[in-house]
């Protein structure tokens, strides 16, 4: 395996960057890069936790979906949604990582929150 090339992974919003080598998945390279990419499953696509963006003039530096990703995601993946736990990487590539849904709602009602007292 000493031949396989090293890519680079960069995760969006937060810019976490991981060189890792050819073949690995996201999720093990967003583990690398200490981003936050949420999984329960164990990376089995079972809970479809682990999903990301990919541009489409990205889309090739990813595998091919897997059958598993096909079934689960559907029209998803004409959009760029990936399983981070079944795409693996073969060139460099930049994907989105969605907001944690905890983080999301804390975020909305510290923005009500604001505006409230503004209000006063």
């Amino acid at each position: 395996m000493s031949g396989t090339p090293t890519v680079r992974v960069t995760f969006l919003p937060d810019g976490q960057t991981a060189a890792v080598r050819s073949g690995t998945t996201l999720l093990e390279a967003s583990r690398r890069a200490k981003a936050q990419v949420r999984t329960r499953c164990g990376g089995v696509a079972g809970c479809l936790m682990c999903k990301v963006a990919v541009d489409a003039d990205e889309a090739a530096a990813l595998s091919e979906p897997t059958p598993a990703e096909r079934r689960k995601l559907g029209p998803l993946l004409a959009e760029g949604t990936r399983l981070s736990c079944q795409a693996r990487v073969r060139a460099d590539v930049t994907v989105r990582v969605p907001e944690d849904p905890l983080k999301a709602a804390v975020r909305r009602m510290l923005a009500k929150q604001r505006e409230e007292e503004e209000l006063w």
